[in-house]
């Protein structure tokens, strides 16, 4: 018996190194070499590097036809599927006799999708987990092998969240797939109500409403670290924020980001953001009173939406 696994950010390495305790791994799976930021050169994943380094086969289909010849010539019974990047077609998924196992980064059915841990945090949930689970044809809507849960912290960021995350997923897999495998756990159905959507993320999202509430924007700073990453336009050019606190109500006006009572402050219309660290448009990240300070104490206007 032999597995193959699909998998793309460094989030999925700690499965990929769990499934390899529990069976031989045919090939591992991932995306195709792509340029990242500004560079036109092509950067290889972190789970093809990973996969690379333990010796695996690596592949990369650009193609489903691909995908799916690569599936039948391989010799193995099941896949693993951790954060691939591609929906698998019912012809894909019917392609090894055990199917798919997925190790999806929420407590299942809530948020089936693609951005489930920066959502969880958005939303303000105060737990969340991984589920184990059979892929089928709908969206992370299949029957469920296991789940761990953890509670998110007030200071967890998606990035600090994911690495949890990507460990308990790992933990799963060298728990709970060697009784699937053995035909000793059996696929439970998930629950039928309490399914949220976690859509991609995207920039413009990102951007603070100075409209809003200082909870909520707090939140949504920690949800898009690192990436897309909180931001705002202002009449200054775009500054980023990668660390803010909510504090109390400023005296400043809505909008402006100044200093306040020794640090720097973004006002609301309800309450108001403590910056910690921001990003100037062109330049790196730096705390936000050394960037005040460069700027002589003069304070920005953030522009409308």
């Amino acid at each position: 018996m032999a597995a193959i696994f699909l998998g793309t950010p460094a989030a999925a390495i700690p499965s990929l190194c769990a499934l390899a305790q529990v069976d031989d791994i045919a090939v591992v799976i991932t995306q195709p070499d792509r340029p990242m930021n500004r560079s036109a050169q092509a950067i290889a994943s972190p789970v093809k590097v990973a996969a690379q380094q333990f010796g695996f086969r690596v592949e990369q289909p650009a193609s489903e036809l691909e995908l799916l010849q690569i599936l039948r010539e391989s010799g193995a019974s099941m896949g693993l599927v951790v954060a691939y990047g591609r929906i698998l077609n019912p012809e894909i998924l019917t392609s090894l006799d055990l199917g798919f196992v997925n190790v999806h980064f929420s407590l299942l059915p809530r948020w089936r999708g693609a951005a489930p841990v920066e959502r969880a945090i958005a939303a303000g949930d105060e737990r969340t987990g991984v589920t184990l689970m059979k892929i089928d044809e709908g969206l992370d809507t299949g029957p469920v092998l296991g789940e761990l849960a953890t509670d998110i912290a007030p200071d967890d960021t998606g990035g600090s969240l994911t690495a949890r995350l990507a460990y308990l997923g790992s933990t799963l897999v060298d728990n709970a797939l060697p009784e699937y495998l053995l035909g000793r756990r059996t696929p439970v159905p998930q629950i039928a109500t309490g399914a949220t959507h976690a859509g991609k993320l995207s920039k413009q999202e990102a951007r603070l409403d100075t409209r809003g509430d200082a909870s909520v924007a707090a939140r949504l700073v920690r949800a898009f670290s690192p990436r897309p990453g909180a931001w705002v336009a202002t009449d200054a050019g775009r500054l980023r924020i990668h660390n803010a606190t909510e504090t109390g109500p400023s005296l400043n006006p809505v909008g402006e980001i100044g200093r306040a009572d020794g640090y720097v402050a973004l006002a609301l219309a309800s309450g108001a953001l403590r910056l910690e660290i921001v990003q100037p448009e062109g330049k790196p990240s730096m705390d936000a009173m050394a960037w005040m300070n460069g700027r002589r104490g003069e304070s920005v206007v953030v522009i409308d939406q």
